[in-house]
């Protein structure tokens, strides 16, 4: 018997409990700051050497960087390792299902990790804690040690395209689920944001898990307006009870 499949896109909500602000909320960073947006816009970054110093100062002081999985993270870890068939796809880049026990290859970073670096000429990729360290030795711009290009934060910026392979396998794997889960999105943000759609359309149970309207709770089975950090685990607590009930009967 084919188990179903659970898909879970998470979003800035989820990771709110771990101490990361939420960019794009009601009180996100870039409506109290919208200059701030500037240090992670493509263009601005590669144009401007202020910008990118400024940028570095700011990725030293990345909750990200820090922060610990929440109840919401270890929730979804739980559901898998419990033998639910579940696939996370994420529009975080903290790495914070990994840190909590989901298997990497299980995880989609539709906007790539805060945790690495890479060369915008020759792709060399490093760990972030090394570069951090070149920033706090005193180089205010540091450049790549292979080419001498510019390095930048291995997450997609703004003016950056998503990884098409890394967008295909989330369409396919959405496409093929039985329950899709989008938690803590303002599914505001395409193409990501459509993914909800391409579940409904292909027959996944749609659940919702937000504290604010989205423009696909028309399309929800689901809605969940409580706190992620005790209504996901819940949720996923169900989901796993269903799912032994259905092996056992």
């Amino acid at each position: 018997m084919n188990r179903p499949l659970v898909a879970i896109l998470t979003g800035a909500g989820i990771s709110t409990d771990s101490g990361i602000p939420d960019y794009r909320g009601p009180n996100g960073l870039w409506r109290r700051d919208p200059e701030a947006e500037k240090l992670v816009t493509y263009a601005y970054y590669m144009g401007d050497p202020e910008i990118r110093r400024r940028s570095w100062q700011m990725r030293r002081g990345n909750r990200a960087l820090r922060a610990e999985p929440n109840a919401a993270h270890l929730a979804v870890a739980e559901l898998e390792r419990s033998g639910v068939p579940v696939r996370v796809i994420t529009q975080n880049v903290d790495g914070l299902h990994q840190l909590a026990g989901m298997p990497a290859r299980k995880v989609l970073e539709l906007h790539g990790t805060v945790h690495s670096v890479v060369c915008t000429r020759c792709q060399a990729r490093g760990p972030m804690a090394d570069v951090l360290a070149r920033v706090a030795a005193g180089e205010e711009d540091p450049p790549c040690l292979e080419c001498g290009g510019i390095l930048k934060s291995a997450t997609v910026m703004f003016g950056e395209q998503l990884d098409p392979v890394v967008l295909g396998e989330a369409v396919a794997i959405t496409k093929a689920c039985t329950v899709f889960i989008a938690v803590g999105s303002s599914l505001q943000v395409q193409p990501a944001a459509g993914l909800a759609g391409v579940a409904a359309d292909h027959g996944a149970r749609l659940i919702i898990v937000n504290a604010e309207p989205t423009p696909y709770d028309h399309r929800a089975d689901e809605i969940v307006r409580e706190p992620i950090g005790t209504a996901l685990p819940a949720l996923l607590r169900t989901l796993g009870e269903d799912d032994r009930e259905s092996r056992e009967s």
